[in-house]
């Protein structure tokens, strides 16, 4: 087995809380000065001082793990869990509060965009700032500085002052600056999500290199699909700690049934001059609430709702992906002639819609009604929230999102919705 070059042993690290006590108020700058001139003579007189708390939080606790050379190892877990905290403890950015990391080589990281540039400085310029605040010699920079351009595709701007760069621009450079340093640890943050498809493939494409060529990679990211791809090996951090550390395709089921979210139907708010979408939630096969998809099985929804007997209202859902963009539509009266019941009451209705494959990651559906050839009458944001945790049969995850055309996609009804009175009137 190959040693190893990442050793994580107890790490903790613990930040101090300030709280204010309830009845203390902010103050303005002009009476924080006035405030902290007459501090000393409130103590001699021995007026009681405002009261303030503090608490302990650690945001990570107890973290251990190896990593061997040449591993490509994701750090994945929900917001909060303290995967940027420890990458920064990796990267030597902040001191842990107990434990102890050893690192075998040099480390480059790729933890916010534009970190180790100067705002005023050219492009040109932060190629060898940046490359020397890594650890790389002028010389060896100014031998890849033509790779380093050409990977980053800011020929144009090389003379630019990096503070009118966009954040793709500043990304695309610092990544090609730390994957050409050949460190011997390259830790990636989330910043990769920045760039645009065609970098991000780019990108990942240098992070295989780096790892066939014994390099070890440090990778974090929400993206399933990308880790699953990239690494051979995922640590999973819950609350601070490590949850699972194993196989990429375990780690990912274990992430995503860790945050599952509860399966009874989800209650919208609200309502429309005519309509209200009452309730919704995603069926499994067995007609049981569910918030995982099973890509290439049936997409049902159970949706209840109101109405005053308006003709001519329709139901909707737009298919939505993590990032909000609108990937497919769901229309009854579009796509299948169907509206609405036409007397007043609640009712329910299930869309059987044909099956998708849809890549790994989290979506999630608005649901609205509508008056035909007239504006949404009860619009619902993200009503359904699930997740897909593989998209190829064979256990990989394969990415289709793209070539499904960003809102150009109908879901279509494999039968047509009943609808159940749930209750007569209002």
């Amino acid at each position: 087995m190959s040693a190893s070059v990442v050793s994580v042993e107890g790490v903790g690290k613990r930040y101090r809380l300030r709280h204010r006590h309830e009845t203390e108020r902010y103050a303005t700058l002009g009476e924080a000065v006035v405030g902290a001139f007459k501090a000393p003579f409130r103590r001699l007189s021995g007026a009681r001082l405002p009261a303030v708390t503090t608490d302990d939080f650690w945001a990570l606790r107890d973290v251990s793990f190896r990593i061997s050379e040449g591993e490509v190892v994701g750090i994945i877990g929900r917001n909060g869990a303290g995967k940027s905290t420890l990458l920064k403890i990796l990267s030597r950015i902040t001191e842990p509060t107990t434990g102890r990391i050893v690192l075998g080589g040099r480390v480059a990281s790729l933890l916010e965009v534009g970190t180790g540039f100067h705002p005023e400085l050219s492009g040109r310029e932060n190629i060898f700032l940046n490359a020397a605040i890594l650890g790389m010699s002028r010389a060896e920079t100014a031998r890849r500085f033509d790779e380093i351009v050409a990977f980053a595709e800011v020929e144009q701007f090389l003379d630019t002052p990096v503070k009118r760069y966009s954040s793709g621009m500043y990304v695309r450079l610092a990544f090609a600056v730390a994957a050409h340093l050949e460190p011997d640890i390259l830790i990636v943050d989330e910043v990769l999500a920045v760039g645009d498809a065609a970098f991000q493939k780019k990108s990942l494409g240098k992070m295989h290199e780096a790892s066939r060529s014994g390099r070890t990679v440090l990778f974090v990211s929400h993206n399933m699909a990308a880790v699953g791809n990239l690494t051979s090996r995922c640590v999973v951090l819950s609350a601070g700690t490590v949850a699972f550390d194993g196989a990429p395709a375990a780690a990912i089921e274990h992430y995503m049934q860790s945050g599952q979210r509860p399966s009874g139907p989800a209650v919208a708010n609200g309502r429309g001059p005519h309509t209200a979408v009452m309730r919704a939630r995603l069926l499994n096969s067995a007609g049981e609430g569910t918030d995982i998809y099973q890509p290439g099985t049936p997409l049902r929804i159970e949706v209840v709702f109101e109405t005053d007997g308006t003709p001519r209202a329709s139901l909707e859902a737009f298919l939505i992906d993590a990032v909000g963009q609108k990937l497919a539509l769901a229309s009854l009266h579009q796509f299948h002639g169907v509206t609405l019941p036409s007397q007043r009451g609640r009712f329910r209705t299930v869309l059987d819609l044909e099956p998708m494959w849809l890549a790994s990651g989290s979506y999630s559906f608005d649901v609205t009604t509508s008056i035909v050839n007239s504006n949404w009458d009860h619009y619902v944001e993200g009503l359904i929230q699930f997740d897909v945790t593989g998209s190829n049969p064979g256990g990989q995850a394969w990415d289709f999102r793209h070539s499904l055309g960003y809102g150009a996609l109908a879901m279509s009804c494999a039968r047509m919705p009943e609808f159940l009175a749930e209750r007569d009137g209002r």
